[in-house]
């Protein structure tokens, strides 16, 4: 492909940041650059605690447990995102119950969640999906009048905010993801955001194997023993000290991705105007960072005919998710709350552009191609 969907952004920091990690003879879990990089998540985010993982599919896990899910527990969720938001879930026996999405930013419908819960319903799970922020106004309104759980899966929405606050922040938990896709990278890594202090002691034990070794370091216990469940959750220093370079950067990777967001914003309004596809729309309250552009194409044959006419001229344009409530394991674990229209359409007819840091350069050419698929024309005329 000479324009690929995604190419990681590298700063020129990762690798000097790793040999000071190696020269230091610390390369295992929770070393000095942990330790920065969580403090710099805790304050750009405002949480009271932030703890690297190995992945955003580990926080969310490690989540599931602070929720304390038993068999049987229900857990309202949408079935248009990935497959660890259900699995972290569903691992600690909760049944899914998918709810549709809104047709305007591809996250749940705030408006049939209520209709969704039951007397064993636990735990509501937002998707901030392409890094724009549900109402969580409306989220956390309905979770306290039911007394539920709201984890916010933010894999895509590091930088963004809803209302000024982070992504990930608002809710109970918050979980992000650091893989290679996404916005800031370490090749693969997470984090869990706790915003419940009564959340903190207890998920520094479960990401520690459910041991107190953390104290123990503290020198808070004369030794370390198994107190709860727990798993190896840490990332490598190696994994922390790649992710520290991107930190630094955040702010100017964001700005870049947004340029590059705005541009096809701009340019692929003549589509929309055409009737040939639809752009995301973005709430008032909403700060997002860029982290993909999609259109929505009137049927799954345009959606295929477009991704493989782009594909013939080099541009590679992918969909994304097949909904979880259709896919194998979805309708034999869990089950659906109401219509799956927007998140059925989304399936079929959702395609995602080349969105990375140095893009700039090809962008017109992508413009160019994408306009001449859908509206029979260049860019322009």
């Amino acid at each position: 492909m000479k324009v690929p969907f995604n190419r990681p952004f590298v700063s020129g920091q990762e690798l000097a940041n790793i040999a000071e990690a190696l020269a230091s003879g610390r390369v295992a879990g929770d070393g000095p650059f942990t330790a920065r990089c969580s403090r710099w998540l805790e304050a750009y985010t405002g949480c009271v605690r932030a703890y690297l993982t190995h992945s955003g599919t580990a926080a969310l896990e490690m989540a599931a447990l602070l929720c304390d899910i038993q068999p049987g527990d229900e857990v309202i969720l949408p079935s248009y995102t990935f497959v660890s938001t259900a699995n972290a879930f569903v691992l600690r026996g909760a049944v899914p119950v998918f709810v549709d999405v809104r047709r305007d930013t591809m996250n749940i419908d705030e408006a049939l969640i209520s209709g969704a819960i039951t007397n064993r319903t636990k735990v509501i799970v937002v998707v901030h999906y392409a890094g724009v922020g549900c109402d969580m106004d409306r989220v956390m309104s309905i979770a306290r009048e039911h007394g539920l759980m709201v984890v916010e899966d933010a894999a895509q929405g590091v930088m963004a905010s809803y209302g000024g606050q982070a992504l990930g922040s608002i809710g109970h938990l918050g979980c992000l993801s650091f893989h290679e896709t996404k916005n800031i990278v370490s090749g693969e890594g997470g984090a869990l955001l706790v915003n419940d202090p009564g959340l903190s002691q207890r998920a520094e034990v479960l990401r520690e194997k459910g041991t107190n070794r953390s104290r123990f370091f503290r020198g808070e216990v004369d030794k370390y023993t198994w107190v709860d469940v727990g798993s190896s959750y840490l990332p490598s220093e190696l994994i922390a000290a790649f992710l520290w370079a991107q930190l630094q950067g955040a702010e100017d990777i964001t700005t870049r991705r947004m340029d590059i967001w705005n541009a096809y914003h701009a340019a692929l309004a003549v589509a929309e105007s055409a009737g040939q596809a639809s752009r995301p729309e973005i709430p008032d309250k909403c700060r997002h960072n860029g982290h993909m552009y999609y259109l929505t194409l009137p049927s799954l044959a345009d959606r295929t005919k477009f991704i493989a006419t782009l594909r013939s001229c080099g541009i590679q344009t992918v969909f994304h998710y097949v909904p979880l409530h259709s896919s194998p394991f979805g309708l034999k674990a869990g089950r659906i709350s109401g219509g799956m229209r927007n998140t059925n359409t989304a399936g079929d007819c959702l395609v995602r552009l080349p969105l990375w840091v140095g893009l700039e350069e090809e962008q017109g050419a992508v413009i160019d191609a994408v306009i001449e698929v859908l509206c029979g024309e260049r860019a322009g005329g």
